[in-house]
């Protein structure tokens, strides 16, 4: 459990801090090994859409329709993509419809995501689900501080005024491996003949 739920949080923030790293706008990712992730950010980054839109005068540019960002073994899945690149040096990312993070350590799901470049932070929200192997957590936000390596992840009410809702965690113990020995198989030693009586002269 204290594995999974910390590699299985910062794939996120992982993946749209390499997306940015590509403008050295991001500096690298603190206490977390990304080749560990799967995110190499010496790779190319992919990007696979239904249609682009520059906006010159706004500074941005829009992935729109099954949109789908690759680096290294992480994919980035959503709807739209966003990313707002003041003076060509991409400071926001923003995510939103059906997101997905997959990568070798698991899988976060979520309806809508912003990666802010400047505070180093990135935030999923909506239906949260995260999963590795038979673990899931559920939520309603996840928070992801890449500067200070605190990931947070909470439940919204059911009914607004209400109290906050609670995370949802299951986890399946690790399966032990039986390291006996199989027992050594024995065969009877085959009997000594029987002793022959001396020849007759």
């Amino acid at each position: 459990m204290k594995s999974f739920a910390p590699r299985l949080l910062i794939a996120c923030a992982l993946v749209a801090g390499g997306l940015l790293l590509s403008n050295h706008a991001l500096p690298a990712a603190g206490p977390f090994n990304a080749s560990g992730l799967g995110l190499d950010s010496g790779k190319p980054i992919a990007v696979n859409a239904d249609s682009f839109l520059a906006d010159l005068k706004g500074e941005t540019g829009t992935y729109t329709g099954n949109v789908i960002v690759t680096q290294g073994e992480v994919k980035l899945h959503a709807d739209e993509v966003t990313v707002l690149a003041p003076g060509g040096r991409a400071q926001r990312m923003e995510a939103k419809g059906h997101v997905i993070v997959d990568s070798p350590s698991g899988q976060a799901v979520g309806d809508n995501g912003v990666y802010d470049v400047a505070a180093q932070n990135l935030r999923l929200t909506g239906h949260v689900v995260l999963t590795q192997d038979a673990n899931v957590m559920r939520g309603s936000e996840l928070q992801v501080s890449m500067a200070t390596g605190i990931a947070t992840l909470s439940a919204a009410p059911q009914t607004p005024g209400e109290a906050p809702g609670r995370v949802q965690g299951l986890f399946a113990p690790a399966q032990k491996q039986d390291t006996a020995a199989p027992p050594a198989a024995t065969s009877a030693a085959p009997a000594a003949p029987a002793a022959q009586p001396p020849a007759n002269p």
